[in-house]
């Protein structure tokens, strides 16, 4: 059996690293490199001798300011573009490229469905949808492009809010206990799905999440647990969140609701090999032996 040979596009990122971790796990089956896409230096790297590009390079939703604005279109829409060109040219199978659910905007909308109209909030999410649409464009027989929209990533070594979350979780007594609903996706159950697009030679525009909605409260609640803490939820504040999670990006983006409809993430291969609990407990025996 002849190896799948992948290129990463991104050196060093959390989803990169830990995909070639995963893939450890089958070393006769694959074979992974990965490279910086700063600079200029890549574009003389030879594509053609891999069967799969995985761009997850980007700049992450950390800046409002609106001097980086121009930033994030240079990077997660132009470098995107410039990468899925190359690896066209050079003929590279399958172009796998890592968007998100950003692109549907901020907490608080609908149930999103494989129907909803993508409608950024933010340079950040049209930074991913302009590249999305710009990438689509070169598929061919040849040239198989899987876009891919992640919910909130966590897992071990996972930072942004679920590091916020875990931080909380040790240091509170109480917290509030409100009835929230958000798709998430632990690192093993996106790695095992990546894995699964380029075993199947997947094209076109998928949406994982864990098998099971993650609500705020309880998430704090199991981190409290696995680390040998008890933290009692409360409802009494729960009128106020209710109030300021409209009013407030930062309460919103903690309880608000952040939804896919369950059917449109299911898949003919299982890929969530991990429950909630289970992925809870790992997360945080890992980061206590970090």
């Amino acid at each position: 059996m002849n190896k799948r040979k992948i290129l990463i596009t991104g050196k060093g990122s959390y989803i990169g690293t830990s995909f070639i971790k995963w893939l450890q796990q089958w070393p006769e089956q694959y074979e992974v490199e990965e490279i910086s896409v700063r600079g200029d230096e890549w574009k003389e790297y030879d594509f053609s001798v891999y069967d799969v590009v995985l761009h997850v390079a980007g700049i992450a939703h950390v800046s409002a300011d609106p001097k980086m604005e121009q930033e994030y279109y240079n990077v997660n829409r132009d470098l995107a573009i410039e990468v899925a060109k190359k690896a066209n040219i050079e003929s590279v199978g399958q172009l796998i490229f890592m968007s998100s659910i950003i692109v549907y905007g901020d907490s608080g909308c609908e149930v999103i469905t494989r129907n909803t109209i993508p409608k950024p909030a933010n340079f950040y999410g049209n930074s991913k949808l302009q590249a999305e649409k710009e990438i689509g464009i070169l598929e061919n027989e040849n040239f198989k492009i899987a876009i891919i929209r992640p919910p909130m990533i966590y897992g071990k070594g996972s930072k942004g809010n679920y590091l916020r979350l875990a931080k909380l979780a040790r240091i509170l007594p109480v917290f509030p206990n409100f009835q929230n609903k958000r798709s998430m996706l632990y690192i093993d159950n996106l790695c095992e799905f990546l894995r699964l697009m380029i075993e199947n030679k997947e094209s076109g525009l998928f949406f994982p999440q864990n098998r099971e909605y993650i609500n705020t409260s309880n998430m704090v609640q199991s981190i409290a647990k696995a680390n040998g803490r008890r933290i009692i939820l409360v409802g009494i504040l729960n009128p106020v969140i209710g109030i300021l999670r409209k009013r407030i990006k930062l309460i919103n983006k903690v309880f608000g609701d952040f939804v896919y409809e369950q059917t449109i993430s299911n898949y003919k291969c299982n890929y969530r090999i991990k429950e909630f609990k289970e992925s809870i407990n790992e997360t945080e025996v890992e980061r206590k032996v970090i």
